[in-house]
């Protein structure tokens, strides 16, 4: 008796694609407007001042803006502290996970935090710096879509590097 077996390759439906994006090849360039702090900024990003102190940064490519606000300390660190951490995790309810990471610079006096915020936030990225005597700085980014994690996390990667760049040279003026 002679048995003959022959294997059928299943048909299955062709997996799905991946998007490839391109970003710009990063450089950066000193902020060009006074304020009481200085950083560098991406070259493709736009400044657009705001009163206080405060200014956006616009990738208008990428349909997103890093929001800076600013404000003197005046013997209220602990509530500008208090008041940032819960900006923060008022997203808890859409996040799935906030990761911290703390900055300290003792050379420039530049001390903070960066939250990552995995989810459908309607912020990934949030962070605050302080000299710790005279100035608060507090950022957030934004995309202007509906939050789709896994569709806006290339981007997310793209502009953690320049907020990352942003923190690493930030000065305080005199």
């Amino acid at each position: 008796m002679t048995i003959i077996l022959g294997c059928n390759d299943a048909i299955l439906p062709k997996p799905k694609g991946y998007l490839s994006l391109e970003y710009p090849k990063k450089s950066y360039q000193k902020l060009s407007i006074e304020r009481p702090y200085f950083f560098e900024i991406a070259s493709n990003a736009k400044v657009i001042k705001d009163t206080n102190n405060w200014l956006k940064i616009k990738y208008p490519n990428l349909k997103a803006s890093i929001d800076i606000t600013y404000r003197p300390v005046e013997n209220n660190l602990k509530e500008l502290l208090t008041e940032a951490e819960k900006l923060v995790f008022k997203h808890t309810v859409k996040a799935e996970q906030i990761i911290p990471k703390d900055f300290v610079n003792p050379d420039k006096r530049v001390f903070g935090s960066l939250y990552e915020i995995t989810g459908n936030a309607a912020s990934q990225l949030q962070f605050h710096l302080t000299d710790s005597t005279s100035h608060f700085i507090k950022g957030s980014l934004y995309f202007y879509a509906k939050p789709n994690y896994d569709s806006i996390l290339p981007a997310i990667s793209y502009l953690k590097k320049d907020i990352l760049h942003l923190i690493e040279t930030l000065e305080w003026t005199k």
